[in-house]
């Protein structure tokens, strides 16, 4: 909200590295319009590799990890099974909001939007989400001593609606507005959500995994291809360092955004670039056995069944996704388990 009173002067001076990643932004964001039509299936199968990686870091992030690889990955492939754990049961819960967006009707962006997607995240956990917090809350670091150090305050519950419904309109005025480039405006908007932090819980995967529709909204979709929920997991110090650094005296409106946007910029040229070396590398020459292999032994979970192959990989044929799964089990790579349609496949760690 703060960050929207005055946006001519908050985005009044960008500064040079934030040009810079910007300047690479669009011009990676030139190139999907190209990949689009010229290798669709390619650009189906890093879809299908990113929205794994998605629900996997993200979810990490907040220390929401199945240790299980089998139940892991029959929970992002939505297959029906007893969720046994609280972990279990938030996993299923970012796969079920990041698909929810990813099906491309989530408009418009509204106060309803946001409480269905904390709805969807905790649909699966007893209690209930999607509301907003009905209490004060803080962020707070623990050490692993047990000492607690306050991080932020976020907007005290009572003004929870009123900041995000006004955090919402001026976000919508800022990008038909057009005055200041959409991706440091989203940034902006993401800023703002995490400082107001409307849930007792669930804060960051919700911007997460709105960060993702928002971004494509504004015509940058490369989160469909390319997992960001992975890259800031990668850089999940930095993540973190720069939004503290940017939530100092907000609620005083003297709070400095240029740490989170010069990190939020620069991880969206990162991700423009996974874009390109991802579709360079597939766009080998590489035969359909060899992209199988590929697959199979880079980005593929360490829990999989034919299936997840079929749908990552469009245009290989089964008969020759079981032969190369084969040629693996032979190489001591790969070992089945299970039979019929219940049968996986498990990458064998060396």
């Amino acid at each position: 909200m703060h960050s929207f009173l005055d946006l001519d002067r908050v985005l009044g001076t960008v500064p040079a590295p934030v040009v810079m990643a910007l300047r690479d932004v669009d011009r990676g964001q030139g190139s999907e319009g190209l990949y689009l039509n010229q290798v669709p299936d390619l650009l189906t199968e890093l879809a299908h590799r990113a929205r794994v990686a998605s629900i996997t870091a993200s979810s990490a992030l907040e220390g929401v990890v199945v240790e299980n690889r089998h139940r892991a990955a029959a929970i992002i492939a939505n297959r029906r099974i007893e969720l046994r754990t609280r972990s279990e049961q938030e996993f299923a819960g970012y796969r079920a909001a990041l698909d929810y967006l990813f099906a491309d009707d989530w408009r418009p962006l509204n106060v309803g939007l946001l409480l269905h997607l904390h709805r969807l995240l905790f649909a699966e956990t007893p209690g209930s989400g999607g509301r907003f917090k009905e209490g004060d809350n803080l962020v707070v670091d623990r050490s692993p001593d047990g000492v607690q150090t306050v991080r932020f305050k976020p907007v005290p519950a009572a003004r929870t609606d009123d900041y995000v419904a006004y955090l919402i309109d001026s976000y919508a005025q800022a990008i038909r507005a057009e005055r200041h480039h959409p991706v440091l405006v989203v940034g902006l908007f993401v800023l703002d959500l995490l400082v107001i932090h409307p849930f007792d819980d669930g804060n960051g995967r919700v911007a997460r995994v709105l960060t993702n529709a928002l971004l494509s909204e504004a015509g940058y979709g490369v989160g469909r291809f390319v997992s960001l929920e992975e890259l800031i997991a990668e850089s999940a110090d930095e993540y973190y360092q720069a939004l503290l650094d940017s939530t100092h005296d907000w609620h005083e409106h003297a709070n400095d955004p240029w740490p989170w946007l010069t990190y939020f910029s620069a991880l969206l040229a990162r991700g423009y670039s996974r874009f390109a070396e991802g579709v360079a590398a597939d766009r080998s020459g590489a035969t359909k056995s060899e992209r199988v292999r590929a697959h199979v032994l880079k980005h593929s979970g360490p829990v999989f069944a034919i299936s997840d192959i079929r749908a990552a990989l469009p245009g290989i044929s089964d008969p020759t996704i079981r032969l190369v799964l084969h040629e693996l089990k032979d190489e001591g790579l790969l070992k089945p388990q299970g039979t019929g349609r219940s049968a996986v496949w498990l990458r064998v760690t060396t």
